[in-house]
């Protein structure tokens, strides 16, 4: 099966910021091209940092208010607070910026780009070369053009790359339904070690939202040996891959 890659849906023209680039020059980019952030990056479009709406706003919301004693209290700081205080002083994209950067690379699918928006609770990734240097942006709005996906699309996938490439079957064996892409697997396998593989295989398929099992199976093949499962078909190499 073939997966979207993140360089087919990222944007190549970036808009992006120099560690020397001050303040109200970032809010203007941000602004002007209706931007929620944005890389910085270096004189070799190395990307140093990302700078989001967030920083610019913690960094307004801590200018002192003319009769607000709250602004002369200095208590200790931990770590975090250091690095928030220093965002709040900033004056250029060096200091405003978040680091390290969470990058992609262009080869890499969807999926894990989805999976590392969700693991760093970013909404734009750099996307860099072999080399490291900035190459696009790829966003939440672009990872989610996957699930614009047809039914139909998604069911000859389904069907090609999971029932006769993986499974080895007839594509009568099984009866695959798509509705809003919401896959539907009903029939039967030969062996039970089939059925996770199946699963497993569909749900990574380019816009499937979620899978519904409905299949059975003709032998439980769970008490044998690895060696056994590998003699008896393919479910032991592609269970590795789970």
């Amino acid at each position: 099966m073939k997966h979207t890659k993140v360089g087919a849906v990222m944007v190549g023209d970036v808009i992006t910021a120099r560690a020397e680039t001050g303040f109200k020059d970032v809010a203007r980019l941000l602004g002007d091209n209706r931007i929620s952030g944005l890389p910085v990056i270096d004189d070799d479009d190395k990307v140093l940092g990302v700078i989001s709406e967030s920083d610019l706003m913690l960094h307004q919301a801590a200018e002192p208010v003319p009769g607000d004693p709250g602004h002369r209290r200095r208590p200790k700081l931990t770590r975090a607070a250091r690095s928030t205080a220093v965002k709040e002083r900033a004056g250029t994209a060096r200091t405003l910026m978040s680091v390290p950067a969470v990058t992609i690379h262009a080869d890499e699918t969807i999926a894990a780009a989805a999976r590392a928006m969700t693991r760093h609770r970013v909404e734009r990734l750099p996307v860099v070369d072999d080399e490291e240097r900035l190459v696009g942006i790829v966003t939440r709005r672009n990872v989610l053009q996957v699930f614009l996906r047809p039914d139909e699309e998604i069911r000859h996938e389904v069907v090609q790359g999971v029932i006769v490439d993986a499974l080895w079957l007839t594509p009568q064996t099984l009866d695959v339904s798509v509705e809003n892409g919401v896959v539907t697997l009903d029939g039967q396998v030969e062996r039970l070690s089939e059925k996770p593989i199946a699963l497993h295989m569909t749900r990574q398929v380019d816009g499937v939202v979620s899978v519904v099992d409905r299949l059975t199976y003709r032998i439980d093949d769970s008490h044998l040996q690895p060696a056994d499962q590998a003699m008896h078909g393919i479910g032991h190499q592609w269970l590795h891959t789970l």
